[in-house]
């Protein structure tokens, strides 16, 4: 007998083995058929969430992102600004005007989040602080037929109004 024939008969061989072991479909369990099932189902699902989610994160990585300079935060012996309510000599909006600001605010930076709007003690009547989606802070100047009069880096003038280093007047 040659060695591809020995192989053959010994293919066979295995195979009659594996089907007396197999079980066939007819004779599980209802039961313990709708189990595989929907262990088959969940594994598949987890793979294509998976799948879909490797490609996310690569095609994220891919996007090319401006860098930005360090982040405007505040002083460390002065409290987190997005944390707090409102500025000095300032009143937090509530009323539609609140809504205006904001509109106004969010077509200026898109993608921001708005942090609080409120009326302005350093020259413009309102003011919108907001956070960029790469972290950092802008306040956003606002006149009173609600139109964005300058968009500035940070919360805004600090002491005495002067306005922050890096702030850009809007057109």
């Amino acid at each position: 007998m040659t060695v591809e024939a020995m192989h053959e008969v010994s293919l066979g061989w295995k195979e009659r083995k594996m089907e007396q072991q197999e079980t066939p479909m007819e004779k599980v369990s209802p039961g313990r058929r709708k189990r595989i099932l929907v262990s088959a189902g969940l594994l598949a699902t987890g793979v294509v969430a998976g799948g879909i989610l490797g490609i996310t994160s690569i095609a994220g990585a891919a996007t090319a992102t401006p860098t930005a300079s360090a982040p405007a935060t505040a002083p460390a012996n002065m409290p987190d600004p997005a944390t707090v309510a409102h500025g000095p000599g300032e009143t937090l909006l509530t009323d539609g005007t609140a809504s205006k600001v904001e509109a106004a605010a969010k077509a200026a930076v898109p993608g921001a989040t708005i942090i609080r709007v409120e009326t302005d003690s350093a020259g413009s009547p309102y003011e919108a602080h907001m956070k960029k989606s790469d972290g950092t802070f802008v306040t956003v100047k606002i006149d009173k037929n609600f139109k964005v009069t300058s968009t500035e880096s940070g919360f805004g003038g600090g002491p005495h109004g002067a306005p922050p280093a890096g702030s850009q007047p809007s057109a």
